[in-house]
């Protein structure tokens, strides 16, 4: 799955990163951040990892309203045909994204 998530929360990221050391974790994660954001091959680069995938997790917040690199890893799912799913990055926290059906 390739994570999408804003900037501010990395922390969050890193969380749900460490979920799969777990023993009984139902996942692998394999971490394909690109390191260089906005960088002139950023989207080439993100579009590639996200074509490998099976699909998208939104880790989702109010960060997420103005992570422009997260709406467009978002926009690059749907447009190669990959489910989407939102998280919501924080229990307090339950912002919409319109493009985003959030589970949990």
């Amino acid at each position: 799955m390739f994570v999408a998530f804003a900037i501010e929360d990395e922390r969050q990221r890193d969380l749900l990163k460490e979920q799969s050391l777990n023993t009984n974790s139902p996942f692998e994660y394999i971490d394909m951040s690109v390191k260089e954001a906005y960088k002139k091959e950023w989207k080439s680069k993100v579009r590639t990892r996200i074509k490998r995938s099976n699909g998208v997790i939104a880790l989702i917040s109010k960060n997420s309203l103005n992570s422009s690199g997260q709406m467009w890893e978002i926009t690059c799912a749907r447009e190669e045909g990959k489910k989407v799913i939102g998280i919501w990055a924080y229990s307090d926290d339950r912002t919409n994204i319109e493009a985003v059906k959030t589970v949990f």
